[in-house]
């Protein structure tokens, strides 16, 4: 029988992650990174037979232009003979799915009634299925949603104080989102500080151009940052996060603001962009403050600071601490970030061990913190696609 790989998609709001894996232990056959997509500096970095490259995509390239690079790529590499499914990151479910699904025409529909409710990624997710599904007409497509680790909240944790009408009639809740990634990485901090399956309290702090934290119990979730949308919670790229919803009839009612204006804002405008006014990628924000640039000081400080609130926060539904994780593209890279939070949480007694932080990038995985801090911290890359590749190959020789 011969070696099955698995092709994985992950469509973000402003990246595709993507990978041929092996579907028996993970290997990557090829692997790479589209970013700063819709962007005038869009580039493609792979690594295949051990060798990296880096090519600039069409200017303003999107997240089809960055899937047809790939398939092109796929095919040059003789790579497709032996993938036998493709697998999908889809960040919305909302009540439809609890778990991995065989896409069918049935299931886009509902990924494509819940896009409101992710509006920067299920249509990029659904942007990658369709132009998977174009390309390799004959495998089967597994959607892996980001809401189905979330499912175990209790419900005093996922709904919110409204009409319980609107819960029963139309699935108003928090859902939480980046569910795969909180759990591979709970999962492997568990592993990496011997900790008890059955008895652990772990807070991931998943960082990129989105952000979520996820409180996490013996290895469930009980409590996670994003809500009903993926705009709740911490501030992020382009997202603001938490807001008093009274903003939304002042923006509307005084300031003349439509709806889909203020939605707009929210999400693609706020955050470190909208307080720096200069970028939503933390590599420009950071060099900026390095130089002492007001604006974007005031965006490091104003998201590190929310970040360490909410990672305080959820000692309540975890009664104590046993490990902070930190991953995701900011969270894995900037250690500048991850010393200001920890700065923030020192009456915990956190310590930063200046050189492990530094070290602990880039790929490196490594507990950040002294030997004498009373509570662990530490980075861990996270591995959403050999998540997603197992989920695949388990439905794929379902079907």
């Amino acid at each position: 029988m011969s070696v099955q790989h698995v092709l994985v998609l992950n469509c973000g709001s402003s990246s595709l992650k993507f990978a041929v894996m092996n579907a028996e232990n993970g290997e990557e056959l090829l692997t790479g990174l589209a970013e700063r997509l819709l962007n005038d500096d869009a580039t493609i970095k792979y690594k295949i037979d051990g060798s990296k490259h880096q090519n600039a995509l069409p200017y303003n390239a999107d997240h089809k232009v960055a899937i047809d690079t790939l398939v092109a790529l796929i095919n040059e590499r003789a790579l497709a003979e032996n993938i036998i499914a493709v697998g999908h990151r889809v960040v919305h479910g909302g009540e439809h799915f609890t778990g991995s699904q065989v896409i069918t025409n049935e299931v886009l529909a509902a990924i494509e009634q819940t896009a409101q409710l992710a509006p920067l990624h299920n249509p990029a997710n659904l942007t990658g299925i369709e132009a998977a599904q174009a390309a390799f007409p004959a495998l089967p497509q597994v959607a892996v949603f980001d809401t189905a680790f979330h499912q175990t909240m209790p419900k005093h944790a996922y709904l919110y104080a409204l009409p319980y009408s609107l819960y029963k009639e139309h699935g108003v809740r928090r859902y939480g989102f980046h569910g795969t990634s909180h759990n591979f990485v709970s999962a492997e901090a568990a592993k990496a500080l011997a900790l008890p399956t059955d008895e652990h309290r772990i807070i991931t702090a998943h960082l990129g151009n989105g952000c979520s934290v996820c409180a996490i119990k013996n290895g469930v979730s009980v409590d996670t940052s994003m809500g009903l949308t993926p705009l709740e919670g911490v501030v992020m790229g382009t997202r603001s996060g938490d807001i008093d919803p009274g903003l939304f009839d002042f923006l509307t009612a005084q300031l003349g603001y439509s709806a889909e204006d203020v939605s707009t804002m929210l999400n693609k405008q706020s955050g470190l962009l909208g307080i720096s006014e200069l970028s939503n990628d933390c590599r420009t924000i950071e060099e900026a403050y390095l130089d002492g640039h007001e604006q974007a000081t005031l965006a490091l400080d104003i998201f590190c600071y929310r970040l360490a609130k909410q990672i305080a926060a959820y000692l309540v539904p975890l009664s104590g601490l046993d490990a902070l994780v930190f991953t995701g593209g900011i969270g894995e890279n900037s250690d500048i970030i991850r010393a200001k939070v920890l700065a923030h949480l020192s009456f915990l007694g956190w310590q930063v061990d200046a050189q492990k932080n530094t070290d602990a990038r880039f790929g490196n995985a490594g507990i950040i913190t002294t030997d004498s801090s009373p509570i662990t911290a530490l980075v861990i890359p996270t591995n959403e696609e050999w998540m997603i590749c197992q989920d695949a190959a388990r439905l794929a020789q379902e079907v």
